[in-house]
């Protein structure tokens, strides 16, 4: 058994043109303390703090997370919002090969991946959301340390005028084998003003989502206003116009 949780460079955390490099031995309270990550990756201060309590979040790392490829990994879905890649790397033949992919198809499956045996994972990178608003939900079976039932990350930017959805990103886990983006739904909203009539429409679209074998029902009900939330939490961090946040407050609690 090798720990490699002491190396430096798989801490590092770094501004790459517009995306954010994070070691994968990046604890969660990061997420919460360091300002670049706070600023750029905005799903993740919430996710962080629905992880766990002070103690886990200054030991559990998002490459662990990750390479736990669980169904209901917190950390997953605010990364695929970002459009995250990661690293992997490994000694052959007395030399360091690396190789990159994306976060979508590096998870295959239930605590599947596509690492290899020899393989470490060595961080992941992911877009530089400034100027978002980030929200997440989740839902478990109790009060706290909690396991996703259901969670749904949000990522959304307004245009100028703080009506009209300018980028949205969407992911949920939880629901099925794995974490997926909404791109569906962000399809739909990109573009568009912040209308009750379009929020409903989406919350309806969420059943489709669900792929689990256990509790589809309740995942069922959960979802649509996790969207509703989500979206409403995110747009009024973005600095959405007061009309449009009360237009998605509504529709989130009505």
């Amino acid at each position: 058994m090798v720990d490699i949780s002491g190396v430096p460079e798989l801490k590092t955390i770094e501004m790459r043109d517009r995306r954010i490099w994070i070691g994968a031995a990046t604890p969660f309270q990061r997420f919460l303390d360091h300002p670049d990550l706070v600023r750029s990756v905005p799903g993740m201060p919430d996710c962080a703090i629905w992880f766990a309590d002070n103690q886990i979040r200054e030991s559990a790392t998002i490459g662990g997370n990750i390479v736990n490829a669980s169904p209901a990994g917190d950390g997953i879905p605010p990364l695929l919002a970002a459009n995250a890649t990661v690293e992997l790397a490994a000694l052959r033949d007395g030399h360091i090969q690396r190789r990159s992919m994306r976060l979508q198809d590096f998870i295959q499956g239930p605590g599947r991946t596509a690492a290899e045996h020899d393989e470490i994972l060595l961080g992941v990178e992911c877009d530089a959301l400034d100027g978002y608003g980030g929200a997440f939900e989740k839902v478990g079976h109790r009060r706290s340390l909690v396991i996703s039932v259901v969670c749904l990350s949000a990522a959304v930017k307004m245009d100028p005028s703080g009506r009209n959805f300018k980028d949205v990103r969407l992911a949920i886990g939880g629901v099925g084998p794995m974490a997926k983006r909404m791109t569906d739904v962000e399809e739909r909203l990109n573009g568009q003003p912040v209308h009750a009539d379009l929020l409903r429409e989406m919350m309806l679209s969420c059943d489709r989502f669900v792929q689990s074998r256990t509790r589809q029902e309740y995942r069922k009900l959960v979802a649509p206003g996790f969207l509703a939330r989500g979206l409403a939490k995110a747009i009024k961090k973005a600095g959405a116009h007061a009309v449009a946040c009360d237009i998605a407050e509504e529709v989130a609690h009505g």
